[in-house]
């Protein structure tokens, strides 16, 4: 049966003490509310839905251009009522999954589990039994069948006793939907409309409500403040660092690792605390990652070594690559097999060919360097006027001395040597030694100033 999708994110999320919306709030690099549209994705929905309401233009803008419909709660008047304004948009017949955008984690194969249970049943809720129940709507069975939900605001005593509580997450065959959201009532402490009453009024109707028992209580915790957002993301982590290790990477420190997007490794991953990974990074076999190193959206090749303290942002590093530590490699960069860059050097939107070094104190931006080029310490590519960017090109072969600057748009020829010191505005012919400097002068006359008495 086609499956619509309903994602409730309307709530202001007081006790985040944020003016950004509850739902927007980063989990492991990307919105709560995003990881719910992902996790949804897996089930291939005709359709998904995205009720909002405080903070409407900036949800919607921060999940544009991902084929969501939105609809607008202008009251929040529950849960209930939150799906009640998207029946006229449902696809007609399609069974409904009704899912919270401040419950990031829930796997996919959780959800699918419920689909499963619809084939028999009317309605499905997902259970789990939190340590402390507290403010969650308890399940209600009789002879082992749910019979109703009740809130806990609403709860006697007794029923609070009860450890087995609603998760939130309700599926809802097609064909019941219509009659039953038109039957909720707002005859509570609340003056709400409850998508939890949807259990009682299908049960009064006849159908069986099955449960899909989550145990699994980091799957099912809502996010309401930051103390909850931090417990989020030590449960995504450790998702994340435990699939890594059953895969074979050697993690230090389990607990002192952020991923924040995607890791593909190959054999023999070794990687050291403290670090970051986010977007897309891929790490082939036998790469060592130092402490404390950040990589973002980066392809990483076979026998490499990240050394610590070394930030790399949008690149692709070659085979047996040495980089670090204390390194930057920023966007755009191109490192070759078995390039060297070192302590201290900075790269930008450059290419650098097999074999080449830099191995200290530059910065070579906006480059296209050839093979086995050796860079000096305190090299740097001039390559910015104060209005516009220029590119430097060095051809295979050449040493550049230490202290050298290369002023864009300049080419060095292959097999060039440049001296020490030189500043380079014209093309370095190949095989030449090319330097730029004034004579040195020893001033015999001068001496050196004296403090002057206060």
């Amino acid at each position: 049966m086609p499956l619509s999708i309903v994602i409730l994110a309307a709530g202001q999320g007081t006790r985040m003490k944020s003016a950004r919306p509850k739902v927007l709030h980063a989990l492991a690099g990307k919105p709560l509310l995003q990881h719910v549209v992902d996790s949804s994705r897996a089930l291939e929905p005709e359709q998904t839905l995205v009720v909002v309401g405080h903070g409407a233009d900036q949800v919607k803008a921060a999940m544009q251009g991902q084929d969501l419909d939105f609809v607008l709660q202008r009251e929040q008047l529950g849960t209930g009522h939150a799906l009640q304004q998207c029946l006229d948009q449902i696809n007609p017949g399609n069974m409904v999954l009704v899912l919270f955008g401040d419950v990031p984690l829930v796997r996919a194969e959780t959800m699918a589990a419920m689909i499963e249970k619809t084939r028999d049943a009317a309605l499905c809720v997902l259970s789990w039994t939190p340590q402390n129940p507290f403010g969650y709507g308890r399940i209600i069975r009789r002879q082992q069948a749910v019979h109703a939900i009740i809130e806990h605001k609403d709860t006697t005593p007794e029923q609070q006793a009860i450890g087995e509580c609603f998760s939130g997450l309700m599926l809802i065959r097609g064909d019941r939907l219509k009659s039953f959201a038109a039957a909720l009532k707002n005859d509570n402490a609340q003056q709400e409309y409850y998508l939890t009453d949807l259990v009682g009024i299908a049960v009064a109707a006849g159908d069986t409500v099955a449960a899909v028992v989550c145990d699994n209580a980091g799957e099912v915790t809502g996010v309401n403040n930051q103390l909850q957002l931090a417990a989020a993301e030590a449960e995504y982590r450790a998702r994340q660092v435990g699939a890594l290790m059953d895969g074979g990477v050697k993690v230090s420190d389990p607990q002192r690792i952020d991923i924040r997007g995607v890791i593909e490794t190959g054999k023999d991953v070794e990687i050291d605390v403290n670090c970051i990974f986010e977007g897309t990074v891929v790490l082939g076999d036998n790469v060592r990652i130092g402490a404390n190193c950040v990589i973002r959206n980066t392809s990483i090749a076979a026998g490499s070594v990240i050394h610590p303290m070394t930030w790399i942002d949008e690149a692709v590093i070659g085979r047996e690559v040495n980089i670090g530590p204390f390194a930057r490699i920023r966007a755009g960069t191109d490192l070759g097999d078995e390039v060297k860059v070192g302590n201290f050097v900075e790269t930008k939107k450059s290419s650098v060919g097999r074999a080449s070094k830099i191995s200290h104190l530059s910065y070579i931006g906006d480059t296209e360097m050839g093979a086995e080029v050796n860079i000096g310490a305190g090299t740097i590519t001039c390559n910015y006027d104060g209005v516009n960017k220029a590119q430097t090109v060095i051809e295979d072969g050449v040493f550049i001395g230490s202290d050298t600057q290369l002023v864009a748009p300049v080419r060095v020829e292959r097999n060039a040597t440049i001296g020490a010191g030189s500043t380079i505005t014209r093309t370095a012919p190949a095989d030449k030694l090319t330097i730029s400097r004034t004579k040195q002068v020893t001033i015999g006359a001068w001496s050196k100033p004296v403090k002057k008495e206060s």
